[in-house]
């Protein structure tokens, strides 16, 4: 197998991971393509490059993705929502070294034998209209394989990894497996995203309204149940396992202390979901999170996860706003136990 780091490595999708880790790369002297289908983010690359916030700009070449030829050799690593798989999964060859960002599942992209995923716990939000990202909250990059490797395929993902760390801009953790950490991110995102684009707030006020707070421990219970029911192993992402995260929403009193020491951590970050249900013919990535929570569960009892699925459907289908009134209605699905 070549060395894949030497040869231009296409990133697909040019929202908050796939910039940081193109201006990563970049800033490593890596011959980097940055593939989108929005022409003005396309456009304005093509004239400013891409900027970290405080940290400057790369000039690197974009590419319209209608434009784009997928290469031979190389690392390509796809950075799209999964609602944008398909067209992406159309082109490439099943030998292509694809390497998904993403925190979603999606069953087309299960079905390809690629090596490796990455999984990002640190946030990045990039402009919707330009290739400028900022890191809002700190965090790892972990990058490991999803299936048994070759030796090759690991020196290949390991080359990478060795890359995208010593920018320092985030540590790169290679681990021997991707799958516990991508189930532990589906945890976490599949309570966040849905609860905060819904109502409309950043990430930190899940943690400091009463419903919302009260909302967002009991699905990630109901995350963490159908993930054990389903036998899925979880990796700690964070300073806590998820059976710890279970432990402390389990014990009066905790859940209250722990929402003050993360507060301050998640105030003025945005979920992956919330510029996606803010535009007309809005499509999000709800079926890729709660959608394959419900189908894990199978006949195990998941009602939040239902009304969540429920509620982004109505959302995105009846084009209404983002208000804290979704949040009262999702109230009504609470287990009587917890909403008392």
């Amino acid at each position: 197998m070549p060395n894949l780091i030497n040869k231009p490595i296409h990133i697909l999708g040019i929202g908050g991971i796939g910039s940081v880790l193109g201006w990563v790369l970049a800033q490593q002297g890596y011959v980097v393509i940055l593939v989108d289908s929005d022409r003005s983010k396309i456009t304005e690359g093509a004239k400013h490059g891409v900027t970290v916030v405080a940290l400057g700009t790369q000039i690197v070449p974009f590419v319209l993705f209608d434009d784009w030829v997928p290469p031979k050799e190389g690392f390509i690593l796809l950075c799209t929502k999964t609602y944008d798989n398909a067209q992406v999964l159309a082109r490439l060859s099943n030998d292509a070294f694809l390497i998904p960002v993403q925190n979603g599942f999606d069953p087309d992209l299960d079905q390809r034998n690629h090596a490796c995923e990455g999984i990002a716990s640190f946030v990045s939000e990039c402009q919707r209209d330009r290739p400028i990202t900022r890191i809002t909250r700190p965090g790892s990059l972990h990058i490991g394989a999803r299936r048994p490797i070759s030796d090759g395929e690991h020196v290949e993902i390991m080359s990478l990894a060795l890359v995208l760390g010593k920018a320092k801009l985030f540590p790169v953790e290679l681990v021997k497996d991707i799958r516990p950490y991508k189930a532990t991110k589906l945890m976490y995102n599949a309570a966040i995203s849905p609860l905060a684009a819904a109502a409309g707030v950043d990430n930190g006020e899940l943690l400091s309204d009463q419903l919302a707070k009260l909302l967002f421990f009991t699905l990630l219970q109901e995350n963490y149940a159908i993930l054990q029911n389903a036998k899925i192993p979880l990796a700690r992402i964070g300073p806590f396992h998820p059976d710890t995260v279970s432990l402390i929403l389990r014990t009066p009193w905790l859940p209250a202390m722990m929402a003050v020491f993360f507060r301050p951590s998640l105030r003025g970050t945005y979920c992956s979901m919330a510029p996606d249900i803010h535009v007309d013919d809005a499509r999000t990535e709800i079926d890729a999170y709660t959608g394959h929570l419900i189908r894990l569960a199978g006949e195990f009892p998941c009602p939040l996860n239902h009304a969540v699925l429920a509620l982004i459907n109505k959302i995105t289908s009846e084009g209404l706003k983002p208000r804290y009134q979704h949040l009262q209605n999702l109230a009504d699905h609470l287990p009587k136990r917890v909403a008392s």
